[in-house]
């Protein structure tokens, strides 16, 4: 009885050590392969590959939204010549005014998810996502210096001053919360 027993605990054993070596020699080849593909790739490739790194490092920052927008800022210096309402018919923003060609700021980081002319009564317009809750819109452009999906910063320029579909030059600046106009004058700082 005692031979068949030693024979059993011979047999666990080899079985442990078989497997032991199998998963660390597996683990091996893996790792020496991956340096080698890796000083491989620097060395056929240099600069391209680290500037590759550090665009991707760049492009990631914007792409993730905070949950909350830190400070909306101006986009123009102009004076405000029409202020936010609630009403039904009302102002679901401000209209600032300046002088064509004058250079409109994005209010804060964001990606452009939508530019064009295609929404009747605002002219060539760009809207831009800040995170899931807050968008941003500056209609009756000029010109649009931004593409949609396009990453940008807060105080990156977006576009110019215009008068299209409006009856004199200005900017028409929204701010959305979860789809709603709300005023814009709370979440600008004070001039």
């Amino acid at each position: 009885m005692q031979p068949s027993t030693k024979k059993t605990k011979k047999a666990t054993q080899n079985k442990v050590s078989v497997k032991k070596p199998n998963k660390s020699s597996t683990f091996i080849p893996q790792k020496s392969s991956k340096n080698t593909l890796a000083s491989n790739k620097k060395q056929a490739y240099g600069k391209i590959v680290a500037a590759q790194k550090s665009s991707q490092k760049g492009n990631r920052l914007p792409t993730t939204f905070s949950k909350k927008v830190d400070q909306f800022q101006w986009p123009v210096n102009g004076k405000v010549i029409e202020y936010f309402s609630s009403n039904d018919q009302g102002n679901k923003g401000i209209d600032l005014a300046g002088s064509r060609g004058t250079k409109i700021k994005a209010s804060a980081q964001g990606k452009v998810v939508y530019a064009g002319n295609a929404l009747r009564g605002y002219g060539k317009l760009i809207i831009i996502k800040h995170n899931e809750d807050y968008l941003s819109a500056y209609a009756h452009n000029d010109q649009i210096l931004v593409k949609e999906q396009q990453l940008i910063n807060g105080g990156e320029y977006i576009a110019t001053m215009g008068d299209t579909d409006a009856n004199k030059v200005m900017l028409h600046f929204e701010i959305r919360f979860r789809g709603k106009s709300v005023n814009p004058m709370k979440y600008l700082p004070k001039k």
